[in-house]
């Protein structure tokens, strides 16, 4: 069977077999339609391997606040009696959610229904708490900000909203609140992540230069990482999480300059010869970094780092620079380079804890400059 994305999958399944369900049975109905948040198929990198796990025919509804769950039974109850068997050749019909693998549910095809659907209603502020952690009702400070993983900032603004029944208050205005982060916060994380590069960009030489190749690897490859990042964040992109990360900065405007380069770092044998490309990388993202605009012109040229013979961009002057066009008090009060999580933090099992990364806003209340 050929495979078929699951975004078209979704849309195809809201248009053809559940908004008619919906016309016929709940007339009058307000609600969003759509299909966001977790899955690789909402960033469209799904593909015939994402069928073994959550993936198949799905939409997510979403009714305007908690009291509009009161739908929710019937609507589950008139889908699991109406719907299709199958739909574009997949199953609509789901497994029970297996408790020894995550609650993993697969496509289980039956012959006849009711089928054990997942068009799943949600209220809408109730979903953007349970997954994002936020309260639509109330503004996001900075600090909110540095602790929500990016990740799941993707997951809410990224798929795609085949209905919204609820405007103007709706999802598509709540997926706009996120849509980026506010300037000030964004020239925040540019400032900490060209300090990032700037910690560590000498260490490739020195490593090198004692005879830890090994040693001049891993920094380097950790240096093509922050780039890499550096270049989401230029781009106003949210990055995903590992998995992703490469085949989603495959897709940006810059790729194409800096991927050539990073594989040389990779190939490289010798320190001498890994320190090249990357500086090579450095002048491209140096040169991206006045095309922003947000400073004065700042050198695109690699220096020696202290008279020692490692080439270097000087990553702490991109970042001075950049705190001084700061304005918000709130967001200069932030403990000066620190990042976000993104940037501090990989355990996933910290990232992925809405509860642990809400108790992090804490790091981020007083200054330490």
């Amino acid at each position: 069977m050929t495979f078929v994305k699951g975004l078209e999958l979704s849309r195809q399944f809201y248009l053809q077999a559940v908004r008619p369900i919906l016309e016929a049975q709940f007339p009058g109905l307000s609600y969003a339609a759509a299909l966001i948040g977790s899955g690789s198929e909402v960033l469209g990198f799904d593909t015939g391997m994402s069928s073994d796990h959550h993936w198949g025919p799905r939409v997510m509804l979403f009714v305007p606040a908690e009291a509009g769950l009161h739908v929710r039974p019937a609507i589950e109850q008139v889908m699991a009696d109406h719907l299709p068997v199958s739909f574009m050749g997949y199953p609509t019909n789901f497994s029970p959610p297996n408790p020894q693998d995550n609650g993993v549910r697969l496509l289980q095809g039956v012959s006849q229904g009711p089928v054990a659907h997942r068009v799943e209603v949600f209220a809408l502020d109730g979903f953007f708490q349970e997954y994002l952690g936020v309260d639509l009702s109330a503004e996001l400070s900075p600090a909110g900000w540095l602790t929500l993983q990016e990740q799941r900032l993707l997951g809410v603004t990224g798929g795609e909203v085949f209905h919204d029944g609820l405007a103007p208050a709706g999802l598509e205005a709540a997926r706009a609140r996120f849509a980026y982060y506010p300037p000030d916060v964004w020239l925040y994380l540019l400032a900490a992540q060209w300090m990032k590069i700037g910690q560590e960009e000498p260490f490739v030489g020195r490593c090198g230069s004692v005879g830890d190749e090994l040693g001049s690897r891993l920094v380097a490859a950790r240096l093509v990482a922050a780039l890499m990042r550096l270049c989401f964040l230029m781009e106003k992109r949210y990055a995903p999480y590992s998995k992703w990360f490469g085949t989603a900065f495959s897709r940006l405007d810059c790729a194409g300059q800096f991927m050539p380069l990073f594989e040389q770092v990779f190939q490289a044998a010798t320190w001498p010869e890994r320190q090249q490309p990357l500086c090579m990388a450095y002048k491209l993202a140096a040169r991206q970094h006045n095309g922003l605009g947000i400073t004065p012109p700042l050198p695109e040229q690699v220096s020696n780092f202290h008279g020692r013979p490692f080439q270097v961009i000087h990553g702490e002057i991109f970042a001075e620079a950049i705190a001084k066009a700061i304005h918000s008090p709130d967001v200069r009060a932030l403990p000066a380079f620190a990042g976000s999580v993104n940037q501090f933090l990989e355990s996933v099992d910290v990232l992925d804890n809405l509860e642990l990364c809400g108790r992090l806003k804490g790091l981020f209340h007083v200054s330490l400059v």
